[in-house]
Parts: C-alpha cells; sequence; structure tokens
C-alpha cells in the first residue's frame, strides 16, 4: 500500500525540461534538507513535456521519495506556465520555487523560510556571484537594469526564480509567458510586501542550458511595457477582511 504523508505545509515547485541527469542528485540533495526541517512537504515536479527521458527518471524517483509529485504538460508551454501549474496543484501554504538544474542551492531554503516573517509574502533570492558565463551575466545586468527603469521597481535579480511564496499571495497573479521574471514586480504592484535575501549560484555541471540571449534579453524588455502597464492598473491582492472583521452591511 502506498504511505500515507500528512498534509504538506511547504510545497515545492519545480519546472522540468530535459533534466534527466539532474534529477536524481537534486531530489537526494533536496528531501535531505526539507526532511530536516520537520515540518510536512511535498515536491511538485512539473515535467513541461520533455524530449529526453525526464518522464521516465521522475517515475522511477517517486518510488524512492514518497513525497515526490509528478506533473506533466501535454507540450512544451515554458518555466512560467510549469510553475503555475504547480501552484495550481499544491497544497502548502508555503511555496518554494527552484530550477531543476542543479544552480540553485537547496541548504537556502531554511534561511528563505526565516525571512519569510509575518507580513511577508515572498522572499526572492540574489545570487552572491553568478557561475554563468560573461555573456549571460552581462545580458543579465542590462536586462535587470532596464527592467528596473521601466517598471518602477528595484529587484536585484529579476532572473533568479528561487523564491519562497505565500500561497494566499500568488492566486490572482496574471499567467502569461514570462511570468516567472516579474513575480516578485506583480506582487508588490498588489500590495504585498517583498524581501530578498543573498543565495549562492552553482556552475550548472550537466546538460544544456535552455535560455540565451535572444529568448531571454529581448523578449524580457518587451514584457516590461506590458508590466509597467500593469503596475498602474493592479488591484490590491490583500482587499478582503476575514468576514468576522468586515463592517456591518449598511
Amino acid at each position: 500500500m502506498p504511505m500515507t504523508l500528512p498534509s504538506p505545509s511547504l510545497s515545492v515547485v519545480i519546472p522540468v525540461f530535459n533534466e534527466e541527469d539532474n534529477l536524481p542528485a537534486l531530489l537526494g540533495e533536496l528531501t535531505a534538507v526539507l526532511r530536516s526541517l520537520q515540518c510536512p512537504f511535498e515536491i511538485l515536479c512539473v515535467d513541461d513535456a520533455s524530449t529526453d527521458g525526464s518522464w521516465a527518471v521522475l517515475r522511477q524517483l517517486r518510488a524512492r521519495h514518497p513525497e515526490l509529485r509528478i506533473l506533466r504538460h501535454r507540450v512544451n508551454s515554458g518555466e512560467s506556465a510549469a510553475q503555475a501549474s504547480g501552484f495550481a496543484r499544491a497544497r502548502g501554504e508555503i511555496l518554494i520555487t527552484m530550477d531543476a538544474d542543479l544552480q540553485n542551492d537547496p541548504h537556502d531554503i531554511p534561511a528563505m523560510l526565516a525571512a519569510l516573517q509575518p507580513g511577508v509574502a515572498a522572499v526572492a533570492g540574489v545570487r552572491r556571484q553568478r557561475l554563468d558565463d560573461a555573456t549571460r551575466r552581462i545580458s543579465s545586468r542590462i536586462a535587470n537594469g532596464f527592467r528596473n527603469w521601466v517598471t518602477g521597481d528595484r529587484i536585484a535579480d529579476a532572473g533568479c526564480t528561487f523564491r519562497a511564496l505565500r500561497r494566499a499571495a500568488v492566486r490572482e497573479l496574471p499567467v502569461f509567458n514570462g511570468l516567472h521574471r516579474f513575480i516578485p514586480t506583480l506582487l508588490r504592484r498588489q500590495g504585498y510586501q517583498v524581501e530578498e535575501i543573498l543565495v549562492n549560484h552553482r556552475p550548472r555541471t550537466r546538460g544544456q542550458s535552455k535560455y540565451g540571449v535572444g529568448n531571454r534579453v529581448w523578449r524580457g524588455l518587451r514584457d516590461c511595457f506590458g508590466i509597467r502597464w500593469y503596475s498602474a492598473r493592479a488591484v490590491r491582492g490583500d482587499r478582503l477582511l476575514p468576514e468576522e472583521e468586515a463592517p456591518p452591511a449598511g
């Protein structure tokens, strides 16, 4: 019979696209860190229609890691769509988003959770030292500067998707291709408090990066103008009082 686990309070959402070589090490390291927290958790790996053996590897890993849940897209839809699919299925009140390429360090999770104090809706990671090639570092620096100028927000590292989020805060996020780069800004525009902390960044040792200058910088720069429009029209996300605190009608 399958193991019955308690309802999770923490959900880790991981988009997966062609990362078959990284998944066993990722799940082994991540589950060890999460179990040390001594709180019920789940891991949702969202396979974005991988063309390698990622799906088969995930099915095998599920037998070894009972906390693992696996979802699969019909068609390749991108990182933002994979995060949104994970958010929709997650059961924990706190969500961790991270990549599947082993460049995010699971040992940073306890510090991220500690920074998620009452009143804070999200904690965004800022990579201490980018261990990518010069082209990726320069393109990210340009994109971050332009993005902050257009949107009027200050996010040190919008390209880092290693974050801790309250599930209640993400329920009204608009889902679009590129969402994952703008989640901290969108939450701030909805009235939520977002903090940033330094996190480790590790070199990719297996597999290929899925994002280059052409599909990261230019599309991201264009998206900034859409976020600027949204920022002017955003509605507070925490606008509703609990029923017992609502003023009487009339």
